[in-house]
């Protein structure tokens, strides 16, 4: 059975070069959107094992994402991806409930390496 990712960001490019990312070897079935509304309303249709998440969107930023899952007891695993490197944004975001927080450019080899720390991919 796939596995449901969904790639939330507002540039079509960062959202091609992630899914391009993605192990060739996984099952896996892909939603895009491209703000923080766009996410949750997927999410909401249907659902989504993994989000991997940009945190400086139009409309709704990752952060206010975060906090909509977390209020509205949303479940689903979820990888930020983002260039907003401070320290204070990778804690804020690990507080809100995302498992991981990857820079970008995001690369093949990172992405898998965390995949597989947290159990997503063997």
């Amino acid at each position: 059975m796939p596995v449901s990712v969904l790639v939330v960001d507002d540039s079509p490019i960062a959202r091609k070069m992630l899914i391009r990312a993605l192990p060739a070897e996984w099952d896996i079935e892909i939603t895009q959107a491209s703000n923080g509304l766009e996410a949750l309303a997927a999410y909401r249709a249907g659902k989504v094992d993994v989000m991997f998440l940009d945190l400086t969107m139009p409309d709704m930023d990752g952060y206010q994402v975060l906090e909509t899952l977390r209020k509205e007891d949303l479940n689903c695993l979820v990888i930020v991806v983002s260039a907003d490197v401070q320290e204070l944004a990778q804690q804020r975001v690990l507080a809100l409930g995302a498992i991981a927080f990857i820079r970008k450019p995001i690369t093949a080899e990172g992405l898998s390496e965390v995949l597989k720390q947290y159990g997503i991919i063997v």
